[in-house]
Parts: C-alpha cells; sequence; structure tokens
C-alpha cells in the first residue's frame, strides 16, 4: 500500500460538488449497503484476510483461487475467471464483468494486490491471520493494505450481476501478486506475459486513495494524481575484522553508523512543485492557524526556515516536501567475539518527481564522503547491480471527466460536503507499471481511513467496520455511474 497525503493538483482545485469543504467532517448519512451485501462482504473479507498471502510462506494463489470460486458461485462464466502467474504460489486472478455486446468502448481496468506485508504473530495483539471484529473495528492483516478492498469488489461484482446490471462495457478486476515484496509482481507479470486480458481505457487502483476520516467522520477524497519513485539501497561497509579484544577504529559497524547518523542529520532540500505548492495553496485555506502560519512561511519567497522546521515535524509533511531516505534494514558480524568484517544497512528512499534514482545514488555516496562504503541500487526483484536505473516519475495523467464526473457524484451521494482532491503519493504503488505501460491510473477508494491511524505495513491492522461497509458501497455506486 501507499501512504497518501493532501498534495492538489492545481491551484484551487477543490473538486467538489458546489458546497464548501467540510472541516468538521459532518455530513448527512449517505446510501447503506443493504443487509445480504453486508453479510456477504463481511464473508468475503473474513475469507480473504485468514488466507496468508505475505511472500515469505503464504500463497497468493490461495486467496485468487478462494475469490476464483466466489465469483463462479455470483453467476460469473469459467473463462472470464482467469488464473495466470509465474508460479504455484503466485497465481493472480482476472477477473471480467461483461458489458454490453457490440460495445467499442475499452474496459475499465481495476487492480487491487492480495499479497500483504509480512506479519509476525510476535508482534501482534491478535493473531493477523484471524478476523477479528471487536470495539467497533476488523483486525487482522490486510484489513487496511488492501484486502479491504478487494473483498469489497468482489463482492460488488456479485450483487451487480445478480442484480443484471449491464454496463457500457467490460470492466476488469485484477488481484495480483507481490505488490508489496516478492520477485512476480502481478501486474509488471500479466502486462508483460497476458497484456490482452490487461487492455483497458483507463485503470482505478483502490490501494492508492481513497477517503479521509478525522474523527470517524468523511473529510475528502483522496485521488492519487502521481506518486514518488521507489528505490532500495545497499550500504556496505567492510574491514578486515579480527579479534574483539582488540578494537579498531574503522570497525565495520562504526562506519556505516557514522553514515546513518550523516543520513538523519542532512535531510534532502525542500523542492516544490507545481502539485505540492497548488496543495499547500489550497490547505493554508481550510488549516488551523498555527498550521496555515507554517504553510504561508513554505511558499514565501524566500521560505521561512522556520516555518519550514515546524512544518516538517510531522512525517507525513514533510516527506511532501523532499525525497526522503531512511535506513529500515540492518545486518553485521557472525561472533559475538570478533569484529564484524562486513555491516549493511538497506537504505530505503521515497523520491519526489524529476529526479532518477541513479542520481539519489550519487548524492548518498557525496553524503557518506567515505570511499570505504559501497553504495548499490536493490532492485524490485532482489537483484544488486552497481548502479541504478534513470527512472523518473511519470507525468500525472489527464483529470478525464469521465472519471472524475461520476466520482463527484458518487461521492457527493456518500459523503455530501466533502471535496475530491487529486493528490501526489509519498509511497509506491502497481499504478507505476501500468502507467508505464500508457494506460491513465488514478487512485480511487471508498474505503475510509482516520488521519492519526494508519496501521498499514505496522502492527494490529484495523479499519472501521462501518468504514469497510461504506466503501463497499460505494465501489458499487461507482461502477454503475461509470458504465452508464
Amino acid at each position: 500500500m501507499v501512504v497518501m497525503k493532501r498534495v492538489a493538483l492545481m491551484f484551487g482545485l477543490l473538486i467538489g460538488v458546489g458546497v464548501g469543504i467540510a472541516q468538521n467532517g459532518a455530513q448527512a448519512a449517505g446510501p447503506k449497503l443493504p443487509k445480504a451485501d453486508r453479510e456477504l462482504s463481511r464473508v468475503i473479507f473474513k475469507e480473504l484476510i485468514e488466507i496468508n498471502s505475505q511472500d515469505s510462506n503464504g500463497s497468493v494463489t490461495a486467496c485468487a483461487e478462494a475469490m476464483r470460486k466466489r465469483l463462479l458461485a455470483g453467476g460469473f462464466a469459467a473463462e472470464d475467471l482467469v488464473l495466470a502467474g509465474p508460479n504455484d504460489r503466485k497465481m493472480n486472478l482476472v477477473a471480467r464483468y461483461r458489458g454490453a455486446a457490440g460495445s467499442k468502448l475499452k474496459p475499465v481496468l481495476i487492480i487491487g494486490h492480495i499479497d500483504v506485508v509480512e506479519a509476525r504473530r510476535e508482534d501482534w495483539t491478535t493473531d493477523p491471520y484471524t478476523f477479528i471484529e471487536k470495539d467497533g473495528y476488523f483486525y487482522g492483516r490486510g484489513t487496511q493494505d488492501m484486502k479491504v478492498a478487494d473483498a469489497g469488489i468482489v463482492e460488488d461484482f456479485i450483487r451487480l450481476r445478480r442484480e443484471g446490471y449491464m454496463p457500457d462495457r467490460d470492466i476488469v478486476l485484477a488481484l495480483t501478486a507481490d505488490e508489496e515484496g516478492g520477485k512476480s509482481n502481478g501486474v509488471d507479470w500479466l502486462l508483460k506475459n497476458r497484456p490482452q486480458l490487461m487492455q483497458a481505457d483507463f485503470v482505478l487502483n483502490p490501494d492508492s486513495g481513497g477517503v479521509e476520516l478525522r474523527g470517524g467522520k468523511a473529510d475528502e477524497m483522496d485521488v492519487e494524481a502521481t506518486e514518488k519513485t521507489y528505490a532500495d539501497f545497499r550500504l556496505s561497509a567492510t574491514n578486515p575484522g579480527g579479534h574483539s579484544s582488540q578494537p579498531r577504529p574503522d570497525n565495520a559497524i562504526y562506519e556505516l553508523v557514522h553514515a546513518l547518523a550523516k543520513l538523519e542529520a542532512n535531510p534532502f532540500p525542500v523542492e516544490l512543485n507545481e502539485v505540492t505548492r497548488a496543495s499547500l495553496a489550497i490547505t493554508e485555506k481550510i488549516a488551523v492557524p498555527s498550521r496555515a502560519a507554517d504553510i504561508r512561511g513554505v511558499l514565501a519567497t524566500p521560505m521561512d526556515m522556520k516555518a519550514v522546521a515546524d512544518f516538517s515535524k510531522d512525517p507525513a509533511d514533510s516527506a511532501m516536501l523532499r525525497t526522503t531516505c531512511v535506513a529500515t534494514m540492518l545486518s553485521a558480524g557472525r561472533a559475538p567475539n570478533a569484529l564484524p568484517a562486513l555491516a549493511q544497512a538497506n537504505v530505503n528512499c521515497r523520491i519526489l518527481p524529476g529526479h532518477s534514482q541513479e542520481e539519489i545514488r550519487q548524492t548518498l555516496i557525496k553524503l557518506f564522503g567515505d570511499s570505504k562504503l559501497t553504495v548499490e541500487y536493490v532492485s524490485d526483484a532482489g537483484g544488486v547491480s552497481a548502479t541504478a536505473p534513470n527512472r523518473k516519475s511519470l507525468a500525472p495523467p489527464p483529470l478525464r471527466d469521465d472519471v472524475f464526473v461520476p466520482l463527484r457524484e458518487v461521492t457527493a451521494e456518500m459523503w455530501p460536503g466533502i471535496p475530491v482532491i487529486p493528490v501526489m503519493n509519498a509511497g509506491a504503488s502497481d499504478s507505476i507499471y501500468t502507467m508505464a505501460a500508457g494506460i491513465p491510473s488514478y487512485g480511487i477508494g471508498g474505503v475510509g481511513i482516520d488521519f492519526d491511524d494508519d496501521r498499514a505495513h505496522g502492527r494490529d491492522e484495523r479499519v472501521r467496520v462501518e468504514a469497510y461497509y461504506s466503501g463497499v458501497e460505494f465501489y458499487y455506486l461507482y461502477l454503475k455511474a461509470l458504465g452508464k
């Protein structure tokens, strides 16, 4: 999953519905999920959560097969439910909802990964692969990222089929592997090996957009319009090692720690672009006074560096202003009584648009300033190389009326008064593959997550019960609105 934060695309672009921003989140109740669909969506959600699909010892195929059985039982033809992938554990499901016969419109493609981040029982209060409902929340790995959306859209397909709905074009749902890690990214694999299944006019990616809640109330609908570039680098320090009774000043661990201390002490410079500058201009108008003052300082020429520092105290805000790099894994040593000959760290970077992975690698080398250190690129598949690609973030797709007009309508129906805001994603998503394939891609989700309760990739992952059901209803209405 990706981490979302407000970043509007153009000055003044609050794609609302003729009403002001609901700053306190209050709005009239929207449509409710019918009882039968509420019950079925819960059953499907529980089934998905309780299938371990993490890379180390789980099976994406088990999830794909389970959802195929659900759709078969819901009346879908076997030939419209294709399992395809590189190996027995990494099979993807591509489900096609047939539209009007003879339609000249290309399909709508929905992508949703069914793998999850690694979860260990000892880290959690509850079993991450046991679906638990308590205190108004569903708990389990994937309840935010992103089986929550997968389950809901599968139920929506079944409901639409039961009701005899006929869209004006095919709607394709690809449930895929290895977005969170592993060597077999499903979207990439399907585009390369089964391109006929992935042909589309545009892509919807529920993993990278959604409803932001404050105190449980919907505050805004974020739509991913662009994203940072992801990169991992392996930082290595070496020396001859030796007996621990004779410490060396060039201990490999010391060298590594000193480099990481430099990384912490020297954040990347602030760099505003059209997207982030516009977001700040909009946010300043609706922020509380202290935050608004900080934003004005960030936008000033020259920048007010105290305001920048205050604004950057929130990690999510800081990530919108700059490229970020942080150590995420460490390894060193072979014995407790020997100096390590090798110490390594994985440095994970999220790179602003307009910069390449190799450019950031060179920046890190210059920052560390130590010839005894090496900085190597680690690919998504785990391969290590001396240099990194020069891949930069792609330009944002056009804000198409056929995507955004129905989105505004359904959002107004579900959560009256909240704005629809195109944003920049501080993380990364599978949209990078579909965008690279030339298919406009939009991060649109309907499940609300509290602004201060983002537990994706973390312990005790959870989602509000009613937020899940609202998300199921949202996508049902949105797919109908798209297919008129």
